[in-house]
């Protein structure tokens, strides 16, 4: 399995940005698959997730700014972030686990390299 993500980038606060997550060797239509991210000197934070069926749960502090979404015939998955803020800055992951749950990252087997998500 493997995913690779792309889209990060600096921004300043209110901008946007999309990432995107190409998985191969695994189908997104099949199974769980999130975002994380990691600041520097904070902890690793679920931020949204998506299931087999569509259905997106998010962190609280990027509900209503973020969505997550998938293609499954490009096998993608998708994290449109809109009103960014300086909080929002990390490292983000692409995880997938075909019994994932939600926003549990130990749940999750594969994970990407990540992308850097700049804003100021």
């Amino acid at each position: 399995v493997q995913l690779v993500e792309s889209g990060g980038g600096s921004v300043q606060s209110g901008g946007s940005l999309r990432l995107s997550c190409v998985a191969s060797g695994y189908s997104v239509s099949e199974g769980y698959m999130a975002w994380f991210r990691l600041a520097p000197g904070k902890e690793r934070e679920g931020v949204a997730a998506i299931d087999r069926n569509g259905y997106p749960t998010y962190t609280y502090a990027v509900k209503d700014r973020f969505t997550i979404s998938k293609d499954n015939v490009k096998n993608t998955l998708y994290l449109q972030m809109n009103n960014l803020e300086p909080e929002d800055t990390a490292m983000y992951f692409c995880a997938a686990d075909p019994n994932g749950c939600g926003l549990a990252a130990s749940s999750y087997n594969y994970w990407g390299q990540g992308t850097q998500v700049t804003v100021s």
